[in-house]
């Protein structure tokens, strides 16, 4: 199996006839916003695309990676309204809450419910993303996830059991202590750890908390120290240090630059 790594929460896992995406978002910095994350190159070739929310960081280009492969995507429930008797998913490059992205494949899952896929285990995780403020700047505004807000809309990870291993994704989160105990040895946990200086995720403690708690085999780091906005590190976390204490548990981590892949 074969982990590749494309920034923020972007991620590709090769096993067998199976190649799959996470997040398929877009570069949200500077005039170079609307870049993909995962290389054109890789599109076609996708077989599956897991969606765990909204935000345009991991969600811009999903129907454009879903129209080139053909692939599924597979999202939280509130991803999907039905629409004039059609099922129309959350547009990745509208404004607010706008349903009106057509997908020919989809599965839809809920948190704590499992669907079998393509001979994969799916179970979906319960996930809490935190606000997000924006600095341009003296000028500030914060965006805290609701029933009428577009950030954070429909978070939830996943638990991916393929090829007798499991792979835990997060997505964005803040750290859920009780709902995460049924986690046990997942081979794989992406977990987020940049949410020191924007609490749209957990920061370094509170991911080595949830590693504590889900005693993972390989523990990689994401969603920090990326260009965004108009920041070359946005949610800025000390990996070194966040390394080190995971393996002090004796639990496997490894920093997966942009590009960078690990094969387990």
């Amino acid at each position: 199996m074969k982990i590749t790594h494309y920034l923020y929460n972007t991620f590709i896992i090769e096993t067998g006839d199976k190649k799959i995406a996470i997040d398929p978002g877009g570069l949200m910095f500077y005039f170079f916003r609307f870049t993909t994350l995962i290389p054109k190159s890789e599109w076609e070739s996708i077989t599956h695309i897991f969606v765990t929310h909204g935000d345009p960081d991991h969600y811009w280009h999903m129907d454009r990676v879903a129209k080139a492969s053909n692939a599924p995507v597979i999202c939280n429930k509130t991803m999907v309204r039905n629409i004039g008797g059609k099922a129309l998913m959350l547009g990745p490059r509208d404004k607010g809450l706008a349903f009106t992205t057509s997908v020919e494949k989809f599965h839809t899952i809920s948190v704590d419910e499992t669907i079998e896929l393509d001979g994969m285990s799916i179970t979906g995780i319960k996930a809490v993303h935190g606000p997000v403020t924006f600095k341009v700047g003296p000028l500030s505004r914060t965006f805290t996830p609701g029933p009428n807000e577009r950030v954070g809309w429909g978070a939830i990870g996943f638990n991916i059991g393929l090829d007798g291993k499991s792979i835990v994704n997060l997505g964005d989160t803040l750290l859920l202590e009780k709902e995460w105990q049924s986690i046990k040895n997942p081979d794989v946990l992406m977990i987020p750890i940049g949410g020191n200086t924007i609490p749209n995720t957990m920061d370094e403690k509170e991911a080595i908390e949830a590693v504590r708690i889900m005693r993972p085999k390989l523990v990689i780091p994401c969603h920090y120290n990326a260009p965004a906005l108009f920041s070359k590190e946005y949610g800025h976390s000390d990996d070194k240090m966040f390394k080190e204490e995971v393996e002090k548990m004796g639990i496997k981590c490894v920093i997966l630059q942009q590009g960078d892949s690990i094969e387990i």
